[in-house]
């Protein structure tokens, strides 16, 4: 038992070493990763302003990570490699965060006195923004959708560092823009005055999708047509949208008459036997009328994404939808002890008025809709 219990301290003083050590930045150090090193050992002096080993590690990991990434800059200046001030800036952003941290860390100050390269970040910054600035613009200028996107994203990168250089808000939204799939979305059309309120509602659901998805990713921007004329926008696809057959209201009424007995005897009198009155049982009858009226209401939508440019037909896809409205109610002749629960419960329904033409039409057009959001948006994943 005692074995055990000196095993147990054995193991919980390894781990608590193990942990100090890391959180000191010895291992880091150790790793050869001088950096991480110096952080670690800063943020461990901040939490205990007299540890020994962070102490030791932060003057021999900040002398090896200036020293590392110096040699980098001197060897990135020199280097005929695109963006490479870029990893300039890098640098001395890290030799400038390990001078803040140490500046602002009143034990670290004890053992080190940081340098800072503030102006040397700073030509480096514009060196780097001027670059991809320039590598941007002539991407932008090649006028095709790749080179848009190759454009904007540069111009992002460059967003990230210096996000004041320039026109470079303006530059990013134009990139976008040549560098984005532009899609006018063209809405059904029906000539029924009948069912114009629901395909005006279903017409909005488009237009509301429309609204809240101008971009289902990055680089694809949806349109009205009246919002493409609006911009003068020229269309790389369309998507036309047409019921090719639509059915509303298709009533079946379906009649069943049941003769039903009851399952166990019931009381259905009294008799005299002997002088004595005793309850008589037997089973009950009854006839059972039930009635099912179904409406359906169905419609095919076909989806067609053309491309504007040659008329080319890129995607195909017919949208089912269904509705179907039941309405159960039944009567009976006889003894009512002869119904299950269930059929005593459908003799409380009644005959009901089916819903409006319009409404049916609303309601077949739901799973519709469900669809097209979800096959544009499928398609467009690859763009």
């Amino acid at each position: 038992m005692k074995a055990i219990f000196i095993r147990s301290i054995f193991v919980l003083t390894t781990a608590i070493i193990f942990v100090s050590c890391s959180k000191s930045g010895t291992k880091a150090l150790d790793k050869g990763d001088y950096y991480n090193a110096v952080l670690q050992s800063v943020d461990k002096l901040k939490k205990d302003i007299d540890n020994e080993k962070s102490l030791a590690v932060l003057p021999e990991a900040y002398t090896y990570a200036s020293q590392d990434l110096l040699a980098d800059i001197s060897s990135a200046k020199n280097a005929n490699q695109q963006f490479r001030w870029e990893r300039v800036l890098e640098d001395y952003s890290k030799l400038n965060k390990m001078h803040d941290l140490i500046a602002r860390c009143m034990p670290c100050r004890r053992v080190i006195s940081p340098t800072s390269y503030f102006k040397e970040a700073e030509e480096a910054r514009d060196l780097a923004a001027n670059e991809r600035y320039i590598y941007a613009n002539e991407m932008l200028e090649r006028g095709t959708i790749e080179a848009g996107r190759a454009a904007f994203d540069s111009y992002e990168e460059l967003f990230q560092f210096a996000p004041n250089y320039k026109d470079v808000r303006i530059k990013m939204d134009e990139a976008l823009n040549a560098g984005s799939y532009h899609v006018v979305v063209e809405q059904p059309t029906i000539n029924s005055r009948t069912y114009q309120l629901s395909h005006e509602y279903f017409q909005e659901q488009i237009d509301e999708f429309l609204r809240e998805n101008k971009r289902v990713n990055k680089f694809i921007r949806f349109y009205s047509p009246s919002e493409a004329k609006a911009t003068n926008v020229e269309p790389d696809h369309i998507v036309r949208l047409e019921f090719a057959d639509f059915v509303v209201g298709e009533t079946f009424l379906e009649k069943k008459e049941t003769s039903l007995t009851s399952v166990d005897s019931v009381k259905t009198g009294t008799a005299t036997i002997k002088g004595e009155k005793v309850d008589v049982y037997a089973k009950v009858k009854a006839k059972f009328y039930e009635n099912r009226k179904v409406v359906n209401s169905k419609g095919l939508l076909v989806m067609q994404i053309i491309d504007f440019q040659n008329d080319k037909l890129l995607k195909k896809e017919e949208l089912p939808g269904e509705f179907t409205w039941v309405n159960e109610w039944a009567s009976f002749n006889g003894d009512e002890r002869a119904l299950t629960d269930e059929e005593l419960a459908l003799t409380k329904n009644k005959e009901e008025v089916p819903p409006a033409p319009q409404q049916l039409f609303i309601e077949f057009s739901r799973p519709i809709y469900e669809q097209f959001t979800y096959k544009i948006k499928n398609f467009y994943d690859d763009y």
